[in-house]
């Protein structure tokens, strides 16, 4: 018996760009969506050092680094890739469906 996910749109891909991220909340819960090339990546939008959110930080390649304390995290694995950040961050793998960008809420890694 397999279980069939439960996908949730965070936004369209029209609503993301390389030069500007995307906030979406869905049941109290910030994501944030980045567009590095063809590919896109979904993250918690807070980070894990501070207050600050990662859909108002800078993205150089695959990173994206938070405009609180400028720590960074790899947008493919959540992993910390400069301190002060130690601690990686939430991951899902997006699913593009009709131009919009899906996740199932339940599946996130750290």
């Amino acid at each position: 018996m397999t279980e069939t996910a439960t996908l949730t749109k965070l936004c369209d891909t029209a609503d993301v760009s390389e030069d500007l991220p995307f906030r979406a909340e869905i049941d109290g819960f910030a994501y944030a969506i980045f567009q590095a090339g063809e590919h896109y990546y979904v993250t918690a939008d807070l980070c894990s050092h501070g207050p600050g959110q990662l859909s108002d930080g800078f993205i150089e390649g695959c990173e994206v680094e938070c405009p609180f304390h400028q720590g960074r995290f790899d947008l493919r694995t959540g992993a910390p890739t400069a301190p002060p950040c130690e601690t990686p961050i939430m991951v899902w793998s997006p699913v593009m469906h009709e131009g919009a960008i899906f996740i199932d809420v339940s599946a996130g890694l750290s």
